[in-house]
């Protein structure tokens, strides 16, 4: 299994869609899956380690046990929100179901377990999305 570091891959290129991210997605997993087995807060951990910001945002937690660590880390402060969009929107995106990556739990593991604090739809409707982003920045801010 692969890690960027320690295999001397081109992390930015694995951020966006590209057939490149597609080439290693699946050792990637793989590692991860490796590492949470070993340790589930390894990249809670990391993706908190010297932070000292009032307010974080962590993107991108894939698991029930990413969304608990922080919970039982730091209680009633987190915040959790999920970000949807319609099969058809995504498609427009160029997505593709792919059997074996996204049904794993690296891409469905929030599917279900997790009552998320707030719900953000973005079908490319700008106004909507941005509306919907306001009202959750305007609750963050009263809860500082």
């Amino acid at each position: 299994p692969l890690s960027p570091q320690e295999h001397g891959l081109d992390f930015q290129r694995l951020l966006d869609a590209s057939a490149y991210k597609e080439t290693f997605r699946q050792d990637m997993i793989r590692w991860g899956e490796e590492k949470r087995h070993a340790d589930p807060g390894f990249f809670c951990r990391a993706a908190v380690e010297g932070a000292v910001q009032p307010v974080w945002v962590v993107s991108d937690t894939r698991r029930l046990s990413d969304v608990e660590w922080f919970r039982d880390v730091y209680g009633d402060v987190v915040q959790t929100v999920r970000v949807v969009a319609a099969e058809e929107t995504r498609k427009r995106r160029n997505w593709v179901f792919v059997t074996g990556v996204d049904d794993a739990e690296s891409e469905c593991g929030l599917d279900q377990g997790v009552a998320f604090d707030w719900v953000i739809t973005n079908d490319g409707d700008e106004l909507a999305l941005g509306e919907q982003l306001e009202t959750l920045l305007q609750s963050l801010h009263r809860s500082l």
